[in-house]
């Protein structure tokens, strides 16, 4: 039995064991309604340590570019293309042994409060599809960043000005939409200050381990339940994150499959780096089909590698880029 950095425990012959790199894009912290990006991707790759970085030099022999680092910048130009589309594409070296979680994070906020407060995130859905339609762009807006407040860790100012903020905008939303389905979750949402003021007040004295709002966890936790399908345990090589505490991977290692955990450098784990362009490439083609603005070619690329578990509410974009849930390949 050997111990990986983190204290991860391998405790498995290597034949029960898959070894998966991953990597994330679009990461804002616990700040997901007015960070720079809309989307988190995780991505996570399982293939040989020579394989990878074979393929990692022909990417870099198709692109033909002086940088020292790539990244997925790189194969998004429109003049890369081609080598975008076949790293994504049935005959490129990802298929079959790759796999995307996307987080929409606007919806994320709403579910995490909502369970925060309901205990239970299946109202979370309905809620958020009433959105800006239902309430006004502004008014939904006020809400997601007052949810988000509420959910955080940090906060400015008196510890309990968000759960003032949250019930005010709630009660304005309320008063808009009194009698149908959403009015009633909301009229429900508004009885739950004890558990605000409960959630603010364990903050205070010692912040959770594992962090409420923070996606790259929930990501670990279904990535690891991906790979682990047919009764595979997992050990996980990961990219360097701050989130990544050493008490937050033993939670992971004590709680779900996975039974190996390193936080490398991904310049130095070429399945990290290609997980590193997977993740980027998602971002961006989850984000722009999400947007109004997407690619049909790439999002019908990408639809292959998207878990049907990725925390998705938008309802037309997640139609075109999340496959079944599947077992990958041995």
């Amino acid at each position: 039995m050997t111990r990986d950095r983190g204290s991860g425990v391998r405790t498995e012959a290597a034949g029960a064991l898959r070894e998966v790199a991953c990597d994330e894009s679009g990461s804002d912290g616990e700040n997901l309604t007015s960070g720079n990006t809309d989307v988190f991707a995780h991505a996570s790759v399982h293939l040989p340590l020579a394989a990878a970085a074979g393929h990692v030099q022909e990417i870099r022999d198709r692109i033909r570019s002086p940088a020292e680092e790539y990244k997925a910048t790189h194969l998004l130009r429109e003049k890369h293309r081609s080598v975008l589309e076949w790293l994504l594409g049935t005959s490129g070296p990802l298929y079959g042994h790759a796999h995307v979680l996307l987080v929409e994070k606007s919806f994320f906020v709403v579910e995490r409060v909502v369970d925060l407060l309901l205990g239970d995130p299946a109202p979370a859905l309905p809620l958020f599809r009433a959105g800006g339609d239902r309430f006004g762009e502004e008014q939904w807006r006020r809400f997601l960043g007052a949810s988000n407040d509420l959910v955080r860790v940090r906060s400015n100012g008196q510890p309990d000005a968000p759960v003032e903020a949250f019930f005010r905008t709630v009660d304005a939303m309320r008063r808009a939409l009194p009698h149908d389905n959403v009015g009633e979750l909301l009229a429900l949402l508004g009885r739950s200050r004890e558990r605000a003021l409960a959630h603010r007040a364990r903050i205070a004295r010692s912040p959770a381990v594992v962090p409420v709002l923070n996606p790259l966890v929930p990501a670990i936790v279904r990535t690891a339940a991906y790979w682990g399908g047919g009764g595979h345990l997992v050990s996980l090589v990961h990219d360097e994150q701050n989130v990544l505490t050493a008490p937050r991977v033993a939670w992971l290692t004590e709680t779900t499959r996975i039974v190996g955990f390193r936080l490398v450098d991904s310049r130095r784990d070429a399945r990290v780096q290609l997980a590193d362009f997977l993740a980027g490439i998602a971002r961006k083609i989850a984000s722009d089909e999400l947007n109004g603005r997407g690619d049909p070619v790439l999002t019908g690329l990408l639809r292959p590698y998207v878990g049907g578990d990725s925390l998705w509410g938008d309802e037309r974009s997640g139609v075109l880029l999340r496959r079944p849930s599947t077992v990958p390949r041995a």
